[in-house]
């Protein structure tokens, strides 16, 4: 059963998580990929609520995201089992979806979504579904100097850039 809920009723308990870890849920051609995030935000723009999540060029999700333009925000939020979440971050956020099922090596529940295609979480209640609407490119080389630690250079001296993806919040709701 799903709640809807008022995403800005509920936008400091997911700006309260981020810095621990939400996860960010892409699908595309039947992949499910969920990779945890420490990086988003909701607010408005173009009078649309949005939330805009940071992806590195390099990660799974940017491929699954650019394939599929949609995404799915989770986050923990009431009663939730902190030893399961806290194991799902850590799976999420360590290994890649290219080569591991991150939702089955953590023991997660996938839940039919209201209109986007990746499923929502049921062990991370609170989800917003969003379709991109705009998505930039941050070079690192425009980042300020006091910014540069996240992003690692190659050999080369490249540097993992993120891209910004804005998605526009279609549904949001609680898992029950």
């Amino acid at each position: 059963m799903k709640k809807e809920i008022e995403v800005f009723d509920y936008a400091g308990a997911i700006l309260s998580a981020l810095p621990t870890g939400v996860l960010l849920v892409t699908e595309a051609e039947e992949c499910v990929n969920a990779m945890t995030i420490g990086w988003g935000t909701p607010g408005v723009e173009w009078g649309t609520k949005i939330f805009a999540v940071y992806v590195r060029e390099s990660r799974f999700t940017h491929e699954l995201l650019e394939r599929s333009g949609q995404f799915i925000v989770s986050v923990p939020y009431g009663a939730v089992d902190e030893k399961k979440v806290k194991k799902a971050l850590g799976i999420c956020g360590s290994r890649s979806g290219r080569d591991t099922d991150k939702i089955a090596v953590a023991g997660l529940t996938m839940v039919e979504p209201e209109i986007v295609l990746p499923p929502a979480i049921k062990e991370f209640p609170l989800t917003l579904e969003c379709k991109v609407v705009f998505s930039q490119l941050q070079p690192a080389k425009d980042i300020s100097s006091r910014f540069q630690k996240f992003y690692p250079t190659d050999a080369d001296g490249n540097a993992d850039q993120h891209v910004a993806y804005y998605g526009e919040i279609v549904a949001s709701y609680i898992i029950e």
